[in-house]
């Protein structure tokens, strides 16, 4: 069971190996943009539901988002009787830690989510682990909403891995989604409350460096 206090140990071991999630991109290309994408709706939100590791950077990296009105931390995989921190961080639960985005979609497109999901949130070729956290409740997964996501989510990971855009196979699994369960209220905005937090410092800021370094026009404020 890895609790706050491990996660505080691993940061530091780990600290020294801690990168960007893109380090394991092939050269030094543009990352590139979804051949599909989910056609826009003529107005309101919609939602997203991905699975990148520990939920706290994951948010962190959305919620900068131009278009993107919130983010929570939560559980997707598993029952409503399990999805509580301290039993997902079991991985027994089959619950990955997943962030619910909503976003409108005439401003920031499904594929361009996808995008910022692939190329800096998580690295999507690692399995059932991420950085110093391991477990099925980390996994890289995409729970689609409806049969339009599924088919983009599926056309752009195969589109990554015809173009070896990762040195390794990406092993994100494309799932429905049977539900989402926000998680308790000290892991929301964690990232923005906890800025000097070990496990936020060397696993989670460099990605939001890193966002802010390749995508600036689509950061908020940018």
């Amino acid at each position: 069971m890895v609790t706050m206090g491990i996660r505080f140990r691993l940061a530091l071991a780990a600290s020294a190996l801690a990168v960007a999630c893109s380090a394991g991109v092939m050269g030094a290309s543009p990352f590139p943009d979804p051949l599909q994408d989910v056609k826009a709706a003529a107005a309101g939100t919609q939602t997203a539901v991905l699975a990148g590791g520990c939920f706290w950077g994951v948010e962190g990296v959305f919620e900068r988002l131009n278009g993107v009105s919130d983010v929570v931390s939560g559980y997707a995989g598993g029952s409503k009787s399990t999805a509580s921190y301290m039993i997902v961080s079991t991985g027994a639960t089959g619950h990955a830690e997943s962030v619910k985005i909503t976003y409108d979609p005439n401003r920031i497109t499904y594929g361009q989510l996808l995008k910022i999901f692939f190329a800096i949130a998580h690295d999507p070729t690692e399995l059932n682990r991420q950085g110093p956290d391991e477990g099925t409740q980390y996994r890289s997964s995409i729970f689609y909403v409806n049969e339009e996501q599924k088919q983009v989510a599926i056309a752009y990971i195969k589109q990554l891995n015809d173009a070896k855009v990762f040195r390794r196979p990406i092993v994100t699994t494309v799932v429905p989604l049977e539900g989402f369960y926000p998680a308790e209220a000290y892991h929301q905005n964690f990232l923005v409350r906890n800025p000097t937090y070990p496990y936020i410092v060397y696993n989670d800021l460099p990605k939001v460096k890193h966002l802010e370094q390749e995508f600036p026009a689509m950061v908020k404020g940018k």
